[in-house]
């Protein structure tokens, strides 16, 4: 396939010229290094290009070829994806051009997950028997004036797909190979949704409240595309709640199905790591093990199952391999109670080291407000306000994200109180029968080896629980629960160097809460009319939303978070299919109430 048929129908580069965006769907996964190459060598180009592929799993088998002397060949080489379902987001050129690939087995399937605006479609549909479906969710992504070119073997039946669609295809010369072209002009309403549009911001600035994992990786995402983030937080620096931690681990989820929460987590998992690592390459210390982590399972019986489901979805061995208790064992530097599974790149971390590399990293667009406590925030029609205790104002700017863990739903007024605390309390054993552990055990608790510092065990799971004292059986609970997994703890009884108690966040489902926060007030007005909304139904409170509730996974969520926020307030395309980020919309309990017919009509 040649350039001219990746640029000519497109009318680029003079369509993506001193634009903001320019968003790319390209099917074939073949367009890309030939779009950045064209986007490098353009002085006029777009500010942020957008590249979303369609890729099948084998087509990760094999890297660019060793043969493409070109240098943006050996970056895209250095950053191949993890051979796994599920969509990844790589980014080049400091996060201004950005892949994000959508990778399985079915690729119409995979396009009608996504959730974009697009300027242009390169499509090859000749294993396509019917087009109507896959041309019905092009014109739901379409943008104005969207282009399409298509590689097909029915011509004439994808050109009525494309016009039934709100596309005016290209008149062509019958007896040519020419691919189909088309430009989307609706002559009708062809869509129930607009596809995503930026938020409307007279300034490119925000307030973040709350400055531990969520609040910095929002602020970082923001900075990194341009914004002046005014930070806020009532401690004195940042990451001293929960993020606070000597260490945390990370690891995804293995289940026996492939649920909602193992697919978000392996997005965030993969992401996280692609920008950890950008951070340690700009030279930050984020304190990260290097020797993986392992799961102990719960049973043995656990043990056998999650080594069949690893074996069923053919996951690759850098990420999870499944182990027997001697193998185990023998990784682990210790005797462990069962079998499990182990995680290459997994480990644990330092919250802080983290927090700290974000802010270093955009501090031109970051100022900090710390020892603020926001009490109150409003809108006034153009932008948001945030309020101290005696009512003065903090900051205002036209976006501000709540990452203020157990007060962001207050401050948003949810209804129902959908959070809920639990107290955790962490251990640091001094030298004992764990000081052999390599690396970082996880299971029924969790054992994190901190060198000369000891072992961090931990932690409690105290649901609605206020006390912040550091409790003896607190500590008996964590030996004991570790004991269960790695018994040579059993029947000692280790010094406790030092414990700390924080208070972790959750939803009732578990699910964090990741998005723009419902007009929940004008929802319950149209309680009616709204009894069989879906998310994109409900109306939505203008350059509000949240990141929280992460409960104990915010190392692994936190970062994926911050990207979708920043997408959403962007425009640009999620990272993530929309069926997991309305998994973890903000509006979801109003939503299930509404279709409850809990709320009546004033």
């Amino acid at each position: 396939m040649t350039e001219s048929q990746f640029f000519t129908p497109h009318d680029l580069p003079a369509r993506w010229r001193r634009k903001r965006a320019f968003t790319f769907v390209d099917t074939t996964f073949s367009a890309f290094l030939a779009l950045w190459q064209r986007w490098h060598d353009d002085e006029n180009r777009c500010d942020r290009l957008h590249v979303v592929a369609l890729a099948h799993l084998p087509a990760l088998d094999t890297p660019p070829p060793a043969d493409d002397p070109s240098p943006l060949a050996a970056e895209l080489a250095r950053a191949w994806p993890m051979r796994v379902p599920g969509t990844q987001r790589l980014e080049f050129d400091a996060g201004r051009v950005v892949l994000t690939l959508a990778i399985g087995d079915d690729i119409e399937t995979l396009l009608s997950r996504l959730w974009l605006r697009a300027d242009a479609f390169h499509l090859d549909l000749t294993a396509t028997a019917d087009p109507r479906k896959l041309c019905k969710t092009l014109a739901r992504f379409a943008g104005d004036d969207a282009t399409v070119c298509a590689f097909t073997a029915d011509k004439q039946q994808l050109e009525r797909a494309l016009q039934a669609s709100g596309f005016a295809c290209t008149p062509r010369d019958a007896y040519t190979d020419a691919p189909v072209t088309a430009r989307f002009a609706p002559r009708w309403r062809v869509r129930r949704h607009e596809p995503p549009l930026p938020c409307e911001a007279n300034a490119r600035e925000a307030i973040v409240i709350g400055a531990g994992l969520a609040g910095c990786a929002v602020s970082s995402r923001l900075a990194g595309r341009g914004w002046r983030v005014t930070l806020i937080d009532r401690h004195a620096l940042p990451a001293r709640d929960a993020s606070g931690n000597p260490a945390g681990v990370f690891h995804p989820i293995v289940w026996r199905d492939d649920s909602v929460a193992a697919r978000l987590t392996r997005a965030g998992f993969l992401y996280a790591l692609r920008r950890w690592h950008a951070l340690e390459s700009a030279h930050h210390d984020l304190q990260r093990t290097g020797a993986g982590l392992l799961q102990i399972a719960d049973t043995s019986d656990d043990a056998k199952a999650l080594a069949h489901a690893i074996a069923r979805f053919a996951y690759p061995p850098a990420y999870v391999q499944p182990m027997t208790r001697d193998e185990a064992s023998r990784m682990a530097g210790v005797d462990v109670e069962r079998g499990g599974w182990f995680f290459p790149l997994g480990g644990a971390i330092s919250p802080a080291a983290v927090c700290a590399a974000q802010l270093a990293d955009a501090s031109a667009n970051i100022t900090p407000r710390m020892n603020t406590d926001v009490t109150r925030i409003a809108h006034d029609g153009r932008v948001w306000r945030a309020f101290d205790a005696s009512g003065a104002e903090i900051a205002s700017a036209p976006v501000l994200v709540l990452a203020s863990a157990h007060d962001a739903a207050r401050l948003a007024g949810l209804h129902g109180e959908p959070t809920r605390s639990v107290r955790g309390q962490l251990s640091v054993l001094d030298p004992c029968a764990l000081d052999a552990l390599r690396l970082p055990v996880i299971g029924e608790g969790y054992a994190v080896p901190l060198g000369q510092d000891g072992v961090l065990i931990g932690a409690t799971y105290d649901i609605d629980d206020a006390d912040g004292e550091i409790r003896a059986d607190g500590h008996r609970e964590n030996i004991e629960r570790v004991a269960g997994m790695l018994p040579a703890l059993a029947n000692t009884s280790p010094g406790i160097r030092a414990g700390r108690v924080a208070f972790r966040c959750v939803t009732s489902d578990r699910m964090p809460m990741i998005g723009q926060f419902a007009d929940e007030n004008a929802a319950r007005l149209n309680a009616r009319e709204l009894s069989g909304a879906w998310p994109l139904d409900l109306p939505r409170m203008p350059g509000l939303y949240g990141a929280f509730a992460f409960g104990s996974r915010g190392l692994v969520w936190a970062t994926l978070a911050a990207e979708l926020i920043a997408s959403q307030i962007e425009g640009e395309p999620w990272p993530v299919e929309r069926e997991l980020a309305e998994s973890v919309d903000p509006a979801r309990f109003l939503l299930r109430l509404l279709r409850h017919g809990e709320f009546c009509a004033a």
